[in-house]
């Protein structure tokens, strides 16, 4: 296939992503804020907290399939049927594994605290639901993102009436913490039916392919688990050594900085099947195309937060009001957090063609150390914005410090530093 036709495949690819989850934003931004103010910095800090264990064991839920799994669709298109249906049980039993692991964590680290113990509880049976997403990646295969950004949105739009019949009916915070699941069994229902819509071929379980994707992708389940921690240690430290209300706080202050990534994700999901592609064509054009991926992800990611360096201020003030306004210092600090974190988002269309998957767990686990003494540090001395500085720190250091001490990942580190001085990218 012509660089030119996947070009602009990849172009109307990313234009759907883009348009989906621009109206997904603003009814979220909407919806969100709504949802902010009328719970407090104390509730909404709590339905985060109890997010974030959904983050924390997410890696275990996808089982790192859906870091390999395009590429099995594109090396072996005649096993798609098996490849997805295989992936789809796996991850369901992953899924339910981790909900009942979730309580237990919760009912350890929050012995007492039995409202927080609920919704964590309510919290974590949408991951039971998350394994239906995977057919998301199909059709990322098939360039048919159209469909998958139409299904999101009306995915979120149920899950955003039934946010707003909890406002009018002003219901307690258990209630919202079940929006999760909503999203999930809707999605995952409108994906099937679009699936069998377009005719994807039917969907069957070997064990042999589950163990070939597991040991492709098991590199990506411990990898995942401490990006995991990386990720998320924060709002957990947060709650636990300053108060859920901190978390209210930081979670709106990543919120704002999260707004617009879709655009970010949007533009590596369309590139990706193109990358695997050009691996097996062309050495220099898949150099070249990383290089541009990721000089597109850093800039666009350094212009965004300067503006949020200069108005973030009036943007908390406006959509959250002034009880979030401790919010603010926080935000100019993890905004810059973003155009690192993509990066590394962005390089595992590289790892995957490269098969360095081995190497992330290294990577990722002396982030993960790291990142806990710094909270460690960090919180105590200054508070949230402590949690912040721990987290922009480390994802600089994942994303390009680390890899270059890596000789396998060298290479990789160089192609960013090479994207970033704008060399070799035309």
């Amino acid at each position: 296939m012509k660089l030119s036709i996947l070009e602009n495949k990849e172009a109307k690819n990313a234009g759907w992503l883009i348009g989906g989850k621009v109206c997904q934003m603003l009814l979220s931004l909407v919806v969100g804020v709504l949802t902010a103010r009328y719970l407090g910095p104390s509730n909404y800090g709590l339905i985060n907290y109890g997010a974030t264990y959904m983050s924390f064991f997410m890696a275990f839920c996808t089982l790192g399939i859906n870091s390999v799994i395009i590429s099995d669709f594109v090396n072996r298109p005649n096993e798609c049927g098996m490849a997805l249906g295989t992936s789809i049980l796996l991850r369901s039993i992953s899924s339910l594994a981790s909900a009942f692991m979730i309580v237990g964590v919760a009912m350890v680290l929050d012995y007492g605290e039995t409202e927080t113990i609920l919704v964590v509880t309510l919290c974590s049976l949408s991951l039971v639901f998350h394994a239906m997403d995977t057919i998301n990646y199909w059709f990322q295969y098939q360039y048919k993102s159209k469909v998958t950004a139409i299904i999101t949105f009306m995915a979120y739009l149920a899950t955003s009436i039934y946010k707003i019949i909890l406002l009018i009916l002003k219901k307690n915070v258990m209630w919202f913490a079940l929006s999760y699941s909503v999203d999930y069994i809707v999605l995952g229902g409108l994906l099937l039916l679009a699936y069998r819509k377009h005719n994807g071929p039917k969907l069957q379980f070997s064990i042999s392919k589950g163990k070939e994707l597991l040991s492709r992708s098991c590199h990506y389940i411990l990898s995942g688990m401490m990006v995991a921690i990386y990720g998320q240690t924060d709002k957990l430290m947060l709650k636990q050594m300053v108060g859920e209300t901190s978390v209210g706080y930081y979670s709106v202050a990543t919120a704002i900085c999260g707004m617009w990534v879709f655009v970010l994700q949007a533009i590596i999901d369309s590139m990706y099947p193109t990358i695997i592609r050009l691996y097996k064509e062309d050495q220099k054009l898949f150099e070249k195309k990383n290089r541009q991926l990721y000089s597109i992800i850093f800039y666009l990611s350094f212009l965004v937060s300067f503006v949020f360096l200069i108005f973030g201020d009036i943007v908390i003030m406006v959509l959250y009001g002034k009880d979030y306004m401790i919010a603010s210092n926080p935000l100019k600090i993890i905004t810059w957090y973003t155009a690192f974190s993509y990066l590394g988002v962005a390089r595992n269309a590289w790892i995957v063609c490269k098969n360095h998957q081995k190497y992330l767990k290294y990577l990722y686990l002396s982030a993960a150390v790291i990142n806990v003494i710094l909270n460690f540090i960090m919180i105590p001395l200054w508070g949230i914005s402590g949690a912040a500085l721990a987290s922009l720190i480390t994802q600089i250091m994942t994303s390009i410090i680390f890899p270059l001490f890596i000789k396998a990942l060298r290479p990789n580190a160089i192609l960013m530093l090479e994207a970033i001085t704008f060399r070799k990218i035309k």
